[in-house]
């Protein structure tokens, strides 16, 4: 979790998740966010890392893969880890607006699927990532509305 926080912090104009997948204590992938920056929707940190993995492994299937997780993944990216096959997911804060795997609805029980979730991990850690970036575009706001 560790390496994912790191990368969360790599982040400029993104929310700061970093993920990182590894198979059998091998790193194939690390990302952050990147939204803003490709203009992409779906350039969540999750997906980068799975398209990553997927490429490095020559395989949609990812089984037998670690994900580790800032935040608790939204529907679209628990949606691909589920389809990939991984099969543990750590996160740490865990995503009240729209987390998948269980804070808002849990799609694993819908996929019927055997992934393993632990959340919670580092969670301070995670959670302080996040309320800095909040609490910077927050006061940002607030300048901009101070100087018209």
């Amino acid at each position: 979790m560790k390496r994912a926080i790191e990368e969360a912090k790599l982040s400029v104009s993104d929310v700061p998740v970093g993920a990182v997948l590894e198979k059998d204590g091998v790193v194939l992938a690390i990302a952050h966010n990147r939204k803003e920056e490709l203009n992409d929707v779906t350039a969540h940190a999750e997906i980068l890392v799975i398209k990553e993995a997927q490429k490095k492994l020559n395989s949609f299937r990812l089984s037998g893969c670690t994900m580790y997780v800032t935040l608790e993944p939204c529907p679209m990216c628990t949606w691909a880890i589920l389809q990939a096959g991984i099969s543990t997911v750590y996160f740490g804060s865990y995503n009240t607006q729209y987390g998948a795997f269980g804070s808002v609805i849990d799609l694993s029980e819908l996929a019927n699927s055997k992934v393993k979730i632990f959340g919670g991990i580092m969670e301070e850690e995670c959670d302080l990532l996040l309320k800095n970036f909040f609490s910077g575009i927050r006061s940002k706001k607030v300048d901009n509305q101070n100087r018209t």
